[in-house]
């Protein structure tokens, strides 16, 4: 099964729960389910939204085939009235949330499903799936982005994910300011830049370095990177520069104590009349590690590994909750895992200097609207049929402009608390 046909991403739990409704007469209720976080991951102290444009492309096309129907009639997943209702699904419903690129923290209301039980509550897998993974990864995306100071990163980490996870793990690292992806498909889909040069085994192939260099070269011309430390790093340079000239455009380290090769390999690249030849390093790189090398003379960081799986946060912990039934409010009350009824509006509140003081949210009402607020929410489906959605390029932008809205502090590798305080004002 693709991901382009995301039916079967269903839990069997929530098709028990369709079933069920079905037959007791409730699966037409009017309900509105929402997406939140109850905390932040460890350290952390904003989440980054993700993955919307991709979601509500999904639910656009939210089937179930006949065979996939028959399985679960086969396996008795669902009986012949659940089965006949997936035949003719549709989501007709009205989803909100906050855009894409927007930051959000504990108990933001960053989607909102409305519509009866069963078409919301089959969503469900689907919808975590996509925000919980693609917003992970934006969020430790744009933690490098912040340590990089400016400089570019490439994202390569295709390898250490899932092949579709690949894909949506390149568009969110753009998404957070990543200048390319190492990915095709990436490319391919999202119109995202792509770059790479040649792995060891091209050196290894060849009878030795220097004529691994000149094909490469002879090939792409010396607008490439070249990747110096099969063996010798400094004579790696030396040949790299024999072969290309001091016109090349990039050498790349891939191992060693960063730190004090990027500082040697600069003063011989100087000292070889290339001073215009970039350092691009890269291995197992994550945003310590990033700002650690900011005062080394790197052009560009190459991350993997730590920004496809969240940087030690895989999940961004969003839980998607019934919080109204025809109008009413409902809450769980589970001991650490209580919810807030009722619908929600968020505000994000600034200083005249566009600052970010405070994140209002108001349960079933309109918050008390001040000069320098801003509306979180945005309609994204109106009875089933899907509003324009922001390009990628236009929600990188937004993203960009919550990082640089949000206090100093908030922008801290170290442990504290969230970058903006959150405040749950009671409904009149």
């Amino acid at each position: 099964m693709s991901i382009n046909h995301p039916a079967l991403l269903t839990d069997h739990y929530e098709l028990t729960m369709v079933s069920a409704a079905l037959k007791d007469g409730t699966a037409d209720r009017r309900c509105v389910f929402e997406v939140f976080s109850r905390r932040l991951p460890s350290g952390r102290r904003y989440g980054v939204v993700a993955g919307t444009a991709r979601l509500i492309e999904l639910i656009r096309d939210f089937r179930f085939d006949p065979t996939e129907v028959d399985f679960l009639l086969r396996t008795g997943v669902v009986d012949d009235a659940a089965a006949a209702w997936l035949t003719d699904y549709r989501f007709t419903g009205d989803i909100d949330g906050y855009a894409e690129g927007e930051l959000f923290f504990p108990g933001s209301p960053i989607l909102t499903v409305s519509g009866g039980f069963a078409e919301c509550v089959v969503l469900e897998t689907l919808v975590l799936s996509v925000l919980n993974h693609d917003s992970a990864v934006a969020a430790a995306a744009a933690r490098m982005v912040t340590a990089a100071r400016g400089r570019a990163l490439i994202e390569m980490g295709s390898r250490r994910a899932h092949e579709e996870a690949a894909v949506a793990a390149a568009r969110a690292a753009y998404l957070a300011g990543f200048r390319f992806t190492s990915n095709l498909a990436a490319g391919a889909r999202y119109g995202i830049p792509t770059a790479g040069t040649a792995a060891h085994a091209f050196t290894l192939l060849h009878d030795d370095e220097r004529a691994a260099f000149a094909s490469q070269v002879a090939t792409l011309g010396k607008d490439t990177t070249l990747l110096v430390d099969t063996y010798d790093i400094s004579q790696g340079i030396r040949n790299a520069i024999a072969v290309a000239g001091p016109e090349l455009r990039a050498v790349r380290i891939d191992s060693g104590d960063l730190a004090v090769i990027a500082q040697q390999s600069r003063e011989l690249l100087d000292s070889l009349g290339a001073t215009e030849t970039k350092i691009i390093v890269s291995g197992d790189l994550d945003e310590y590690s990033i700002a650690a090398l900011a005062a080394e003379p790197v052009d560009m960081y190459g991350a993997g590994t730590a920004v496809v799986t969240g940087s030690g946060a895989p999940t961004a912990g969003l839980v998607y909750k019934l919080v109204e039934v025809e109008g009413r409010p409902v809450v769980k009350r589970s001991e650490h895992k209580a919810t807030i009824g009722g619908r929600k509006v968020a505000v994000r509140r600034h200083k005249p200097t566009g600052t970010a003081t405070e994140e209002i949210i108001v349960p079933q009402g309109v918050p008390d609207r001040q000069p320098n607020d801003r509306m979180l929410q945005h309609s994204y489906v109106v009875a089933g049929e899907p509003e324009s959605l922001p390009t990628l390029d236009q929600s990188r932008a937004h993203l960009r402009e919550c990082l640089i809205s949000i206090p100093w502090e908030g922008l801290k590798l170290s442990a504290g608390d969230p970058a903006v305080p959150v405040s749950v004002v009671p409904a009149d």
